[in-house]
């Protein structure tokens, strides 16, 4: 697999990586084998960037991606997040002591002296607007606790301010044929900036799969149940922030445009990489047969001009006036 460069950090990755969320939690019932087995999976398929957060399954995530790399010889590059262990989760608590405190559990978590990179876990908007918060990052960097550091955000805006902060390495954000305003606000600005951006939820939360119908039901533990209208967290995290009636509507006419030795969610990955700006895209599955489909997407050849405006067209009509304006 093809690997591109993460910003300015000199770390080559590859272009799809492995979300692991689902790994630690809110996915349903996963066992630990089965996350085992899912990271074993994908780096057996080329995967050298790999993707957790302090807060899924309460370190779990992290925990299981440290048994199988002791396991390995090879040597992904692992970014891992802090902030949502915060109660409350505030902008003023995004503090050096408690930045260093998640940082060194992380650091224990994964085996490591130095994180390969540490994200802000989607931290409040105001978070952006106190420069004490990434001058704390700069002091973990020196004291070689995390080798660099970057946001991931919620809103475009928020990806727009970081980038002003010049220790900021990465932006990672939700971008797919469902959420397109990342691709028209702000990798042209990260670009620019040398600053890598790394893609979330880039199936929608299985909606992009083709797989999920409108009136499906997911287990309590799942978060396409218990965040369908963001009681939990933020909704735009869940199905993308589309609502799924009209989601399943526009899927069936994505599905015209995809071509027949493609799947539907290799379609939404290829379009995702087609842009230069991504560093890597992080789907996130406990299937290795799904995950060994996900990294296929990365040796498709691009989607022609006509393919990316037959896309704008179905987000424009079924899509753009329920995300659009919010993210």
């Amino acid at each position: 697999m093809d690997e591109r460069e993460l910003g300015s950090m000199g770390y080559g990755v590859s272009e799809v990586g492995l979300g692991t969320w689902n790994v630690g939690g809110d996915w349903g019932d996963v066992s630990e084998d089965e996350g085992r087995a899912a990271i074993d999976a994908a780096i057996d398929e080329g995967v050298t960037f790999v993707d957790t957060a302090d807060v899924y399954g309460d370190g779990r995530s992290e925990r299981l991606i440290r048994e199988v790399l002791d396991d390995r010889p090879e040597d992904p590059i692992v970014a891992t997040k802090a902030g949502r262990r915060l109660d409350p989760h505030e902008a003023a608590s995004y503090t050096e002591d408690n930045l260093r405190e998640f940082v060194d559990r992380s650091r224990e978590n994964l085996g490591v002296d130095t994180l390969d990179l540490l994200q802000l876990h989607c931290p409040p908007t105001d978070a952006y607007y106190r420069p004490a918060t990434f001058e704390a990052l700069d002091t973990l960097a020196d004291e070689d606790r995390i080798a660099g550091y970057g946001v991931s955000v919620e809103r475009v805006e928020e990806g727009l301010k970081a980038i002003e902060y010049p220790g900021v390495e990465t932006i990672q954000v939700i971008c797919n044929p469902f959420r397109q305003r990342p691709v028209e606000r702000l990798f042209d600005a990260a670009d620019r900036a040398d600053v890598g951006i790394i893609v979330r939820v880039p199936l929608a939360s299985g909606l992009l799969t083709g797989t999920i119908d409108a009136d499906d039901e997911f287990p309590a533990n799942d978060h396409r149940n218990f965040n369908r209208d963001g009681e939990a967290f933020d909704v735009g995290e869940t199905f993308a922030g589309v609502p799924l009636e009209p989601g399943v509507a526009a899927v069936e006419e994505l599905r015209r445009i995809v071509p027949e030795e493609r799947t539907l969610a290799q379609f939404a990955l290829r379009w995702i990489l087609d842009f230069d700006a991504v560093s890597t895209v992080i789907p996130g599955s406990t299937a290795p047969d799904h995950i060994a489909e996900n990294v296929a997407a990365a040796a498709a050849d691009p989607l022609s001009h006509e393919c990316h405006g037959a896309v704008r067209d179905v987000y424009e009509e079924r899509i753009a006036p329920h995300v659009h304006q919010r993210w």
